[in-house]
């Protein structure tokens, strides 16, 4: 199996070289459960476990390996199986706030092209959800496009379906976006220039869009159990239980991932582009017009945010979306530089202790 065909590229390359002289190999992250790693590697697929030495060098969930990660591994004996040695870096990856009371990032999956952000067109159809999964790819660093599903379940004539179209489009500024039905096979072409070999691609989405049928009809077989949503909201069960990248025919690999209906976001206080800025573009566009700089967009006069809400250029939930997601972020940079200080002071406790305990003795 060609690394080539697997998502391999000269800075992975770049990044391995170092390594390459002791006798190591890489591989692919297709499925990790628990502690334990399925990968795809040049050789074939094998099963690989952490090392110690890497257990005891990462500082948060953030550094262990995800889906879609190229990890070194010492390659697999006739005793023993592939064993990680290290994480390559990243080249992008999908992250959410970890569960729990510690301000850390859960990575989703990594080193992504594409991701096919999947919505419903039936009752569950939410373009305040949208906007927050777009905050999400842009943060990624994956190219996002929107897979609106179930056309065929849409209620109404032709026209309703258009009247949604039209409203993803108002909020997905030049974002490529795709009505299909996964179940009906239609439209399903018009997926093909981002399913190409090599290429990494991701569904994202809530339970219930159809995430598992669209990944059994670009497989070809049925590889996702499925089950009907609720008929009074459209809402389903979580079919896909874990994240898992598989090989299409076309050559592309595709992740599928859990659904997410509560989405708490995480942002890179470091990253020098604002993922909030590229999703609402047109808030932003109009808060450069506001006749003051640091303009709160209230009763300042001049505001242009006011004007455009009331002459209706400008839709009050998408103002508030917007503000409510600024208020999450802002919170979380917060969190997050509470944290470091804390990790910083348990550090230094640390190195002191140490230091005393060679003094003693």
């Amino acid at each position: 199996m060609q690394l080539n065909n697997l998502g391999w590229s000269e800075s992975f390359a770049r990044s391995f070289e170092s390594y390459a002289s002791q006798g190591l190999s890489v591989g692919r992250v297709a499925l990790a459960h628990r502690g334990q790693y399925h990968l795809y590697t040049e050789t074939g697929e094998c099963s690989a476990a952490l090392t110690g030495k890497f257990r005891h060098l990462a500082k948060s969930t953030e550094d262990f390996p995800a889906v879609g990660d190229w990890v070194v591994i010492q390659p697999a004996t006739e005793t023993s199986q592939a064993l990680i040695e290290s994480v390559l870096p990243r080249r992008g990856k999908v992250s959410r706030q970890a569960a729990g009371s510690k301000s850390e990032a859960q990575v989703i999956a990594a080193n992504i092209a594409t991701l096919f952000l999947v919505s419903g067109l039936d009752h569950d159809f939410n373009l305040r959800r949208i906007e927050r999964y777009l905050v999400m790819a842009w943060q990624s660093g994956a190219t996002p496009v929107i897979l609106l599903n179930k056309a065929d379940l849409c209620e109404g004539p032709e026209e309703k379906v258009e009247e949604k179209i039209i409203a993803v489009e108002e909020i997905a500024i030049s974002v490529p976006i795709i009505p299909l039905s996964a179940l009906h096979q239609n439209s399903l072409d018009a997926l093909n220039p981002y399913l190409q070999p090599g290429k990494t691609v991701a569904l994202l989405g809530s339970s219930g869009v159809g995430k598992s049928p669209l990944t059994n009809k670009l497989i070809g077989h049925n590889v996702q159990p499925t089950q009907a949503v609720r008929a009074d909201d459209s809402r389903g069960r979580h079919t896909t239980t874990h994240r898992e990248m598989l090989k299409l025919p076309s050559g592309a690999l595709l992740i599928d991932m859990p659904g997410m209906r509560e989405l708490q976001l995480w942002t890179d206080p470091a990253q020098l582009d604002n993922p909030l800025d590229e999703t609402f573009s047109d808030i932003e566009s109009l808060a450069k017009q506001c006749r003051f700089r640091n303009c709160q967009h209230g009763p300042e006069p001049g505001c242009a945010i006011q004007a455009a809400l009331e002459d209706g250029t400008l839709c009050a939930k998408r103002f508030n979306s917007y503000q409510k997601l600024q208020r999450e972020q802002d919170y979380q940079h917060r969190r997050q530089d509470k944290q470091a200080q804390s990790n910083t002071k348990a550090r230094w406790k640390h190195i002191t202790k140490m230091v005393r305990q060679q003094q003693r003795d």
